[in-house]
């Protein structure tokens, strides 16, 4: 492959989260094929009206060898002008854009529109999500506007892909996996987590990891806990240890208000059943998290793709996952974790049948399935897009 010049627009460090954590993994990937790239990231991402979380900065240092440029202000048409006449000048080969909600529409389909100008530059988007999680007002039109400069499209799961050509019928688009986040560092030992995190050993530990939303069905997951815990102590029941040592582990930030749910576990009388981490979890801890886990737990009520599946696939951790979206085709059924309904009973019933099949049932069956999620794969994917011509 000829040396090709790209950029990614997307956040990246200082903001903090999965999208940037995932920009600047792609970032290197094309640097260690040999291609320049940079990205091109936020100096204002969200107001903070808009952001649901306690800042938008991370405090992990910025990535070694990559060259971040934080200058696009999402609110702020001059600047989309500036930065995108910026962009066409420098003729970068290929664009990869991040679109992940239709409040960057406007910003990012100028940027994209004068970039175009400079008649080299093949645009392609990564769509996460086209029709989001919370619907609001405009939601259509600025994500018709942002999909109109763009050459081509890549989603990573069928119901994105769905979406998708809802509104771009014809052009070209690909269906990739995501990748395994590999960036977090190497796994430790079950005991190591513990310690680090003050977490007893002999505990079974599920484990919720991310932002918490209403869509993500942690409530779900919490009667869950409830319906195990009136099976334990039924008179004549059956259930035998681990379930007398079941924890819930939820490590993951808020994003709506966290009362709601403070109420709910009391209610449930279950506080004994969990381990709340609800702060933002640093890019430095998470290997620790998953480490410590014995099961990773995905409730969701609806779903596109997840940052967290790639995680367990990448610590080789079994999950149990709803049947919503793209995660029964990541998440194959009693071979990488167990599929289940949206429902505390269904999600009771999946933990027990996951202890009663152990970690040892999964896990070769999970190795040789994480072989499918490569970053070298998505570069591929990319330059053939590039390659592609759009219809007429």
């Amino acid at each position: 492959m000829a040396h090709k010049k790209i950029v990614i627009i997307g956040p990246g460090h200082p903001l903090r989260g999965g999208l940037a954590t995932f920009n600047q993994r792609l970032c290197k990937q094309f640097i260690d094929e040999g291609h320049s790239c940079t990205i091109y990231s936020f100096s204002l991402q969200y107001p903070s009206f808009l952001f649901p979380g306690t800042t938008q900065y991370s405090s992990e240092p910025a990535p070694r060898d990559m060259e971040i440029y934080s200058v696009i202000n999402s609110v702020h048409p001059l600047n989309w002008l500036q930065i995108g006449n910026t962009i066409s000048k420098v003729k970068p080969d290929i664009i990869l854009v991040r679109y992940w909600l239709p409040f960057m529409g406007p910003a990012l389909g100028t940027i994209l529109r004068r970039v175009k100008k400079n008649r080299h530059t093949r645009i392609i988007a990564l769509t996460d999500n086209v029709i989001p999680h919370e619907k609001r007002p405009g939601d259509t039109p600025f994500t018709k506007y942002f999909l109109k400069p763009c050459d081509a499209f890549i989603t990573m799961s069928e119901k994105v892909m769905q979406d998708l050509r809802q509104f771009e019928p014809t052009k070209p688009a690909r269906l990739v996996n995501h990748p395994l986040y590999d960036s977090f560092g190497d796994a430790v030992s079950k005991a190591a987590a513990r310690q680090h995190l003050g977490i007893q050993q002999e505990d079974k530990i599920l484990l919720f990891f991310g932002f918490i939303r209403k869509y993500k069905g942690l409530d779900l997951l919490l009667e869950a806990m409830k319906v195990i815990k009136d099976r334990l102590q039924a008179p004549g029941s059956q259930l035998q240890p681990p379930y007398s040592t079941l924890k819930l582990l939820v490590a993951g930030e808020f994003y709506e208000d966290g009362k709601a749910y403070q109420e709910q576990i009391q209610q449930l009388d279950i506080a004994d059943m969990l381990i709340l981490r609800t702060d933002f979890i640093p890019d430095s801890e998470v290997k620790y998290y998953l480490c410590a886990a014995d099961c990773v737990v995905q409730p969701y009520r609806n779903a596109t793709q997840s940052g967290v599946t790639p995680l367990a696939y990448h610590y080789e951790k079994p999950m149990i996952v709803t049947n919503v979206g793209a995660l029964p085709a990541l998440v194959p059924h009693e071979k990488v974790g167990l599929v289940c309904e949206p429902t505390p009973a269904s999600l009771a019933d999946a933990i027990e049948r996951y202890f009663e099949l152990g970690e040892a049932y999964f896990l070769p069956q999970l190795r040789q399935e994480k072989e499918k999620y490569s970053w070298h794969s998505l570069v591929e994917t990319i330059f053939d897009l590039a390659a592609s011509k759009s219809p007429a």
